[in-house]
C-alpha cells in the first residue's frame, strides 16, 4: 500500500502575519483526498487551532516543522527565519529569492546544502505561465485602503505619522473604519471618495486607472506627482521598469505637488527594477509609513515646499484582512495541492522543481 503523502503546516513566524496557507476547508478536502495534514499550533493564525482538528487534521507543536520526517512537506505562507542551518525538506512558500533580492543568496543556498527542495508559491504556474494562485487582488485591496488612511490622517495630523494598524476581522470592519476616517477629513465629500470596496467607492472621474498601455512610454510620470494618492499595482518581474516617479522630479514640482501618499504594493526597494524609486526600506503595521526626504528639506517643521510625502511599503499587505486573503489564495491553490501526491508528474509541480534547480545553477561558488 502506497504511503500517504503528509503536509505540514508550519506556524508563520513573521511578526503581525494570521494568514494561512491553508484553511480549515481545504485541509478537510485535503484529508478526504487521502493526505495527512499536520497543523502546528499557532497564536496568531487568523483560524483557530481547534478549526483545523475539527476538521481531521492533527496538531502538533508551533515551530515543530525541522524535526518533522523527511518526507513530509513543509507549508506555509512567507519566508522563514533567517538563518544558514541546511534545509532538508520540500519547502511550499513565498521564498523571494528567484528574482536577487537582498540575501537572496543566502536564502536559496539553504536549500541545496540539506537536500532540500523549493517550491516557491510565487511562481506556481499552469501550461500556459498564468500563476495558480496569487495575493495580488488582496494586497491591492488593502495596500488602497491603507494609502486613504493615511492620506485622510495627513488631513487631519498633518505633522504625525500614521499610527500603528493591525488587522480587521473582516472587510466590513475595515470598511467601517475608512469611511469614519474619510468623513472625518473631508466632510459630505469624503463620503464620495471611496471606491475602493464594493460597497463604497471613489467616483470613476476622481480615479486615474493606468495599465500596460499608459505607462508603455516610459517614465517618470508627472500624471502621478499631480494626483494625492498613488497606488503601486505593478508586478516586477526580471526586466528593468523605468521610473514611474523620482525624488528629482517630485523635488522640483515643489509646492505645485500634490502628492502626499504612495503605497507600493509591488514593495520591493531593493530591486533593480523597482520603478518607484523614492524610498529605500520596508514599512510594517506597526510603523506604516515613512517619509520621503529630500536634500532640500527645511529644518523647521513642514519640511520641504511641498509638504510631507509618506510611503506605504508593506511586504504583507493581505494580513490587514487575513481572513478574506486567506480563504480567496486557498481556493486557487487547492487543485494543485491535491496534486501533491503525484508532483513528480504533475505539470506545476514540476515546473516550480526545475525552476528551483535551475536558480540553485546560479548561487556563486
Amino acid at each position: 500500500m502506497a504511503q500517504r503523502t503528509t503536509i505540514h503546516l508550519r506556524s508563520e513566524c513573521k511578526p503581525l502575519e494570521y494568514r494561512s496557507a491553508v484553511t480549515p476547508t481545504a485541509v478537510k478536502s485535503l484529508i478526504e483526498h487521502g493526505y495527512v495534514v499536520n497543523v502546528e499550533r499557532s497564536p496568531a493564525r487568523i483560524f483557530k487551532d481547534e478549526e483545523f482538528e475539527a476538521v481531521g487534521a492533527t496538531l502538533v507543536p508551533e515551530g515543530s516543522w525541522p524535526d518533522a520526517p523527511e518526507s513530509h512537506l513543509i507549508l506555509g505562507l512567507k519566508e522563514l527565519p533567517e538563518e544558514e542551518s541546511p534545509l532538508k525538506h520540500t519547502h511550499i512558500q513565498f521564498a523571494h529569492c528567484y528574482k536577487q533580492q537582498s540575501g537572496w543568496q543566502q536564502v536559496l543556498r539553504r536549500f541545496p546544502r540539506g537536500g532540500g527542495t523549493l517550491y516557491d508559491l510565487e511562481f506556481l504556474t499552469d501550461p500556459n505561465g498564468r500563476r495558480v494562485a496569487a495575493f495580488g487582488s488582496s494586497a491591492g485591496y488593502c495596500g488602497a485602503a491603507l494609502a486613504l488612511l493615511a492620506w485622510s490622517h495627513r488631513l487631519l495630523h498633518p505633522s504625525e505619522p500614521l499610527p500603528s494598524v493591525s488587522a480587521y476581522p473582516n472587510e466590513s470592519a475595515l470598511i467601517s473604519t475608512l469611511n469614519s476616517s474619510l468623513s472625518a477629513a473631508l466632510g459630505r465629500c469624503g463620503k464620495g471618495a471611496i471606491q475602493l470596496c464594493h460597497n463604497a467607492g471613489i467616483p470613476d472621474s476622481d480615479i486615474m486607472k493606468w495599465d500596460m498601455a499608459e505607462t508603455a512610454r516610459g517614465g517618470p510620470f508627472d500624471e502621478i506627482v499631480d494626483s494625492d494618492v498613488f497606488v503601486n499595482c505593478v508586478y516586477l518581474g526580471d526586466e528593468p521598469i523605468p521610473p514611474f516617479v523620482t525624488k528629482e522630479q517630485l523635488a522640483r514640482a515643489g509646492k505645485q505637488r500634490r502628492l502626499s501618499v504612495v503605497c507600493d504594493v509591488s514593495c520591493d526597494p531593493t530591486s533593480p527594477n523597482n520603478p518607484v524609486r523614492i524610498y529605500d526600506t520596508w514599512t510594517s503595521f506597526s510603523q506604516p509609513t515613512v517619509d520621503v526626504r529630500f536634500e532640500e528639506d527645511k529644518e523647521e517643521e513642514g519640511g520641504d515646499e511641498g509638504g510631507p510625502l509618506s510611503v506605504i511599503a508593506i511586504d504583507h499587505l493581505p494580513s490587514l484582512l487575513p481572513r478574506e486573503a486567506s480563504e480567496d489564495f486557498c481556493r486557487d491553490l487547492l487543485p494543485s495541492l491535491l496534486l501533491l501526491d503525484r508532483r513528480h508528474e504533475a505539470p506545476v509541480w514540476v515546473g516550480a522543481e526545475k525552476l528551483f534547480r535551475e536558480k540553485v545553477k546560479t548561487l556563486d561558488e
